[in-house]
């Protein structure tokens, strides 16, 4: 893999509005996580032309002192950074508000990713500046990206239109990977440089990115059987027409005694070969050449559709990362475990709940296939064939640009709610709210965000009603409070240990709580208020009163002492959980993080759900 070339001006404040748009999400983030104590070391001052935050520092004139959040404070001269904000209340009190950072000795502005982290990365803590480095070529890297994505947008959109129609209301079975796409093209609500994928030159990002939406052929490799550790039944014999046996790629000798796993190109050369290094197979591994398949990436990118067959996705290992260095894309194998496992205990709550059992489907995802590696694995997922009729599209593109240059989420409320699309979000958050407060009184918190959440939206036959289901895939990152599940369920579930992460585990709710509210209330709720809000869809207070509303509906519902804890931890709290993605995947490492899972790092927020609703 070639690593991207930055063009000129990229990360050097170039004033673009994409350089503008990036910033302001860089800055944001680094406040909200407080790095180097921006926020909690800053003092609030209104200047004539708005509110500054000012963060005093002694420079030791080295380029590397300070005494910021753990610096060296080197003897120096004492200054401070200033950063332009405005009240915001999205997770943190304020926002940035220009894409610069001002010294205030000498006034000189800092503008671009390169200046600006050069200037917190002197106030950093000696040991975390390599982190800092990593994320200036993570923006740099993302803002030729964003550039990227400019030049083709329209060129995809025209694309998708010409194959699947203007309407995404309409983009039923088969239709439905054209939403991958543009979702792929709209921004993280809260990692800054989401559209960036690490060590991915244009070339790379055309032939395999989402937002391209290019057919993928992949190589299969032949293993001895005894190496592969299987379940869920045999993709092979399952899906004969999708995967190959050593037969059907020249190797009939090796039929009784080999099987066949797919490796992603991306994934072919180096990395593939150091895993088969690592695991000893080298000298026992056949890489066949690709095999053309009609493939389609989804917007996580290592998961492929079958374009013929779009209720079927394999899911394989890149060795490249997302939403943070830290956050490679592989799959360890005993993620593959935890996924199953969740799912045989979500199909339990289910089967206990019957309101659940036509509105809450699940993805089907125990099939799957390793070496013992986390570049060696595969996953089969299957959603349920009755969605074949229904308009299937991630919670993650609802915000997105549909074609006609509207929301996707204006397209489907034209079609299923009378041109409503406050009235879809309010039929999402009931259902949403309900299912996973269910969940939390069975001590059961799932990372079901934006990205794993599918809305299924089609018309009831009899009644020509709208019905909306939630369809649910990848959880194989959830957390559990055994004794409140034993408790629920009665007795000790059995499948408590098919689990593989000792971290899913915990004996008191703060876990459960944390991953609640960072994942369903902040971004499958909270991002959709604030989101509507901007694009001047309905009023902030009146969309967070609806997101607080039905928050509160389904927690009476709930009842109990789960009731109890998320009304006061959740409904009624000063302050809520915040995911500090960046600190966590890319500025800090475990040991100074202290984050034993870096999607479950946290920080504080103001709760935008108190009464009073909007900023704080």
């Amino acid at each position: 893999m070639t690593a991207i070339e930055v063009g000129v001006g990229a990360g050097t404040g170039t004033g673009t509005d994409t350089d503008t748009v990036l910033m302001l999400r860089v800055l944001s983030a680094l406040l909200r996580e407080d790095v180097v104590g921006l926020r909690t070391r800053s003092t609030l001052v209104e200047e004539s032309d708005g509110l500054w935050l000012r963060l005093p520092y002694t420079y030791g004139g080295d380029g590397d002192g300070g005494s910021g959040n753990g610096g060296s404070g080197n003897s120096g001269f004492a200054d401070a950074l200033l950063l332009p904000v405005v009240e915001d209340g999205f997770q943190c009190e304020y926002a940035a508000r220009l894409p610069l950072l001002r010294r205030a000795s000498d006034g000189r502005e800092l503008t671009g990713s390169d200046a600006v982290l050069r200037a917190l990365r002197a106030l950093a803590d000696p040991v975390d500046r390599a982190g800092f480095d990593a994320f200036a070529e993570e923006c740099a890297q993302t803002a030729v990206t964003l550039r990227l994505h400019d030049r083709v947008r329209d060129e995809v959109t025209a694309r998708l239109v010409e194959r699947y129609g203007s309407d995404t209301a309409y983009w039923t079975y088969p239709r439905g990977l054209g939403f991958d796409a543009l979702a792929a093209f709209h921004d993280h609500p809260v990692y800054p440089t989401s559209r960036g994928r690490s060590g991915l030159g244009e070339a790379e990002l055309r032939a395999y990115a989402p937002e391209f939406h290019e057919d993928v052929a992949l190589r299969w490799l032949v293993l001895p059987r005894a190496s592969v550790t299987e379940s869920g039944g045999g993709a092979a014999e399952a899906y004969s027409y999708l995967w190959p046996t050593p037969t059907s790629l020249g190797m009939p000798e090796l039929r009784d005694t080999h099987t066949v796993l797919p490796v992603h190109p991306l994934t072919a050369g180096e990395p593939l070969d150091a895993a088969l290094r690592a695991t000893g197979l080298e000298e026992r591994a056949f890489l066949v050449e690709q095999r053309p398949l009609t493939l389609l990436p989804t917007l996580s990118m290592r998961t492929l559709a079958d374009r013929t067959y779009p209720l079927l996705h394999l899911k394989l290992p890149l060795a490249t990362a997302t939403l943070g260095l830290r956050n490679r894309r592989t799959i360890k194998p005993g993620t593959l475990a935890d996924g199953a496992a969740c799912q045989r205990l979500l199909n339990q709550v289910i089967a206990r709940e019957p309101r659940f059992r036509d509105t809450v489907l699940l993805a089907d995802e125990r099939g799957y296939a390793h070496a013992g590696h986390e570049l060696l694995a595969v996953l089969l997922r299957r959603y349920p064939e009755h969605l074949q009729n229904s308009v299937l599209v991630p919670m993650a593109a609802l915000l997105a640009g549909a074609p006609d240059g509207r929301l996707v989420i204006d397209q489907l409320a034209d079609r299923f709610y009378d041109g409503d699309p406050i009235a879809l979000l309010d039929a999402c958050l009931t259902l949403l709210f309900d299912w996973q407060t269910t969940l939390f009184g069975y001590g059961i918190a799932l990372e079901s965000h934006q990205q794993n959440i599918s809305l299924a939206l089609d018309r009831d036959r009899t009644t020509g009603a709208t019905r909306l289901r939630l369809v649910l895939k990848d959880n194989d990152g959830p957390r559990i409070n055994t004794a409140r599940l034993s408790r629920a369920l009665g007795e000790t579930p059995a499948r408590i240990d098919e689990f593989d992460d000792e971290r899913i585990f915990c004996v008191s709710d703060d876990p459960l709580v944390d991953l609640f509210t960072t994942i369903t209330v902040h971004l499958c709720a909270g991002s959709y208020a604030f989101g509507l809000a901007d694009h001047g869809r309905a009023p902030l207070d009146h969309l967070l009163r609806l997101v607080r509303d039905r928050l509160s509906e389904a927690v009476d519902r709930l009842g109990g002492a789960p009731a109890e804890l998320l009304r006061e931890r959740v409904l009624n709290a000063d302050r809520l959980p915040v995911k500090a993605m960046v600190s966590a995947g890319t500025l800090l490492s475990k040991e100074r993080s202290g984050a034993a899972d870096i999607n479950k790092h946290y920080t504080t927020g103001p709760n935008y759900l108190l009464l009073d609703g909007g900023p704080r």
